[in-house]
């Protein structure tokens, strides 16, 4: 039943929109998570309150969320909610918009219903596994750009280093964001013709976003060219690639793993 979880996930997002605003700009308390960088207590806030709404309303889906200890009890669930409480905290600390609220539903390791919110902008990206990408509401679309010359590429300055290119490092017009949602929703709106990240990515952050991007016309894979899981034992892919059709083809040839 995607539209109701679609509308209860939208519900879900601008409340702790409402939450994260009170943090943000006020010098939120932060702790260093070892291996996953920082954690304000505004993403524990808006954590509380995802569990304490979407729990109870679906009380047979799993549940993966980056603040919350992970077990295996959500591997035998059928749905399982996916979330990042505050996606791009770097961002949020630093006082910048674009941080985003990224919580998805994934059915039998299928995401079928996405929500992207970057409340400081009062932006909301969604989709379903047979709907169109909505940005407020209207449907968005990825760009057509058919190769890399000229290309916008969102990324981190090391993934473009040689040794990830055999086949040359792509003339792109780089750019970055911190949040891996928002970076995916981007591709979507067609704002930039694609995203990469070579690292290993967590589901939480790639859930929402990766859904949009797709129903948004975006080819969307892992950096092997694989397809992506989600609610796997492990919760990470092998990195991210989401782009126009022609130059996601473009970027793997140059990657070295042929068209």
């Amino acid at each position: 039943m995607p539209a109701p979880d679609l509308a209860l996930l939208t519900e879900a997002a601008r409340g702790a929109g409402r939450i994260a605003l009170r943090y943000w700009k006020q010098s939120p308390q932060v702790w260093e998570k070892p291996g996953q960088g920082p954690v304000t207590e505004a993403d524990l806030a808006v954590n509380d309150y995802l569990r304490g709404l979407l729990r109870p309303a679906r009380p047979d889906y799993g549940w993966l969320s980056e603040e919350d200890a992970d077990g295996p009890e959500r591997l035998g669930a059928e749905r399982v909610f996916i979330l990042d409480p505050i996606d791009g905290t770097r961002a949020f600390i630093a006082g910048e918009e674009t941080f985003a609220h990224s919580l998805a539903l994934a059915e039998r390791g299928r995401v079928v219903a996405g929500v992207v919110y970057l409340p400081a902008l009062d932006r909301l990206y969604t989709a379903t596994a047979h709907g169109p990408a909505l940005k407020d509401g209207q449907p968005i679309a990825a760009s057509h750009r058919a190769g890399i010359e000229g290309a916008t590429l969102l990324t981190t300055h090391p993934n473009l280093a040689p040794e990830h290119w055999p086949g040359g490092v792509p003339e792109v017009k780089r750019s970055f964001r911190a949040s891996l949602a928002y970076r995916l929703c981007l591709v979507a709106e067609g704002r930039h013709d694609g995203m990469l990240t070579l690292r290993d990515a967590w589901e939480w952050d790639i859930a929402a976003g990766s859904l949009i991007a797709s129903r948004a016309g975006a080819v969307v894979t892992d950096r092997l060219n694989g397809g992506l899981q989600f609610n796997t034992a492990h919760p990470q892919a092998r990195g991210v690639i989401a782009a126009a059709p022609g130059l996601h083809g473009a970027l793997i040839g140059r990657l070295g793993l042929g068209a």
